[in-house]
Formats: C-alpha cells, structure tokens, sequence
C-alpha cells in the first residue's frame, strides 16, 4: 500500500479529473462518478503509478475522441451528442484494470506478471478507442470478418488508418505503461503491446459476429476483449 498522504491524492485528483471532464462535456453526469469511482478504486488498492497510468490513458482518449469532431459530428460518427461519455462507457473500459488491481490486492501477483495483466487492459482500450476516433474518419472501411467494403463507424469495420495509427498507439502505450509501473524498460513490454493489437482485432471481431446481431452491447465488448487481452497477455509470460 502507497502512503495514506499519496492515496489521498490519487482520490483528489481523480475527483478533479472527472469534475474537469463533465465540464467540458467530455462526461456524462454518472460518467464523471464512474470515473471517478474507477480512478479512486485503482489509487487506493493499486498505487500512484497505476493511477497515473489510468488517468493518462483516460486523458489521451478524450483528446482522441475531440479531434476532427466536427468531421465526425458531420458523418453522424461520433460517441453522443457531443462526444460524451456514460458510466456504461466508463466501466466497459475501466472494469478490466479495477479487477486486476483488486485481484492483487486480495491475491498479490507477481510484480511483472501484475504490470503484464495492467496494462494489456490499458492498451487494449487505448488501441480500441484510437482505431475507433482516429480510424473512423477513413472512408475506406471494411467488415473484418468478410473483408468487404462498409460504411465507416460500423461494428466491425476496419480501415487501414485504423489499424495503423492503433497498432501505433498500444505500442506507445506499452512503452510508457511498462516504464510508469515498472520504471524501467524490458522486451517484456512487448508482451501487452501484443495483447493490445489482438484485443483491439477481437473487438472488431466482437462487433461484427456478436455486437451487430444484438448477442452483446458496445460495453460487454470493450470489458471482454480488455479481458481476454490481458488473459492471452498472462499466457504468453507464463510459456516465455
């Protein structure tokens, strides 16, 4: 456990983040308390590195998702009205790290197999939400269980630009995450940018056989795949 003076910090500003973001829209009213409740939650049982983290990831992905807003505004893609998100968004992609947090809090992990677990969830959710803003304003998409040209925002659909600047982004993410949690860098970092780009496929995957025919909601696919990235993460540590 972290000093109780840094815990406290973590809820403060975890309480400022979220307040900040349904002021600018970024939130919904139960978005703002899911986010706040998520940071909290990893500052207390995790550390001031885990929320760090978190907080950065979140913060990235409100700048993603604000960027050519008008563009996406335009083409009826964007997430909301305004781009907003709800606490269903919130916990769809904050559920997986809290578990990992409280998993070792009850059950402490090995500290590189903890980091693996963390942040495959952080980079699976960050690919996912980059490949979502970013890739979505490339009209040529396409159904990635059949390959065939789509309309861009649809479950499912990938575009080249998508998959780029997302593989890209979980590198990025794998990078920054392994250095903030482990503070140093190692070629096991490369075990959750891995789990980052096959999450992010799984949950176009997702979209298209289960999302599209009503079987799952956008926020099952998000918390599952994140899961299942993490999961596919702890396999490969345990065979290296």
């Amino acid at each position: 456990m972290e000093p109780i003076f840094l815990t406290v910090m973590t809820v403060v500003l975890s309480a400022i983040l979220s307040a900040e973001a349904y002021k600018l829209q970024c939130l919904t009213r139960g978005g703002a308390l899911a986010s706040f409740a998520t940071g909290a939650t990893v500052g207390i049982l995790g550390s001031v590195n885990t929320f760090f983290l978190l907080a950065i990831f979140t913060v990235a992905g409100f700048f993603a998702t604000m960027k050519d807003f008008k563009k996406k505004e335009e083409a009826g893609v964007q997430e909301g009205s305004k781009g907003e998100r709800t606490w269903k968004n919130v916990l769809g992609v904050g559920l997986p790290p809290v578990l990992i947090v409280l998993i070792n809090y009850i059950y402490p992990l090995d500290q590189t197999l903890f980091a693996i677990l963390f942040i495959s969830t952080i980079t699976v959710a960050g690919a996912d939400t980059i490949a979502s803003e970013i890739g979505v304003r490339d009209p040529k998409v396409y159904m990635i269980t059949t390959l065939k040209p789509t309309v861009p925002g649809v479950n499912g659909g990938v575009s080249k630009t998508g998959t780029l600047v997302s593989t890209i982004a979980a590198l990025l993410i794998a990078i920054l995450g392994w250095f903030v949690i482990m503070e140093s860098l190692d070629v096991m970092l490369l075990i959750p940018f891995v789990a980052g780009v096959v999450g992010n496929l799984l949950d176009s995957v997702f979209g298209a056989v289960l999302e599209n025919p009503g079987y799952i909601s956008k926020y099952t696919n998000n918390c599952s795949t994140a899961l299942i990235g993490a999961a596919f993460g702890a396999v490969v540590w345990t065979i290296a």
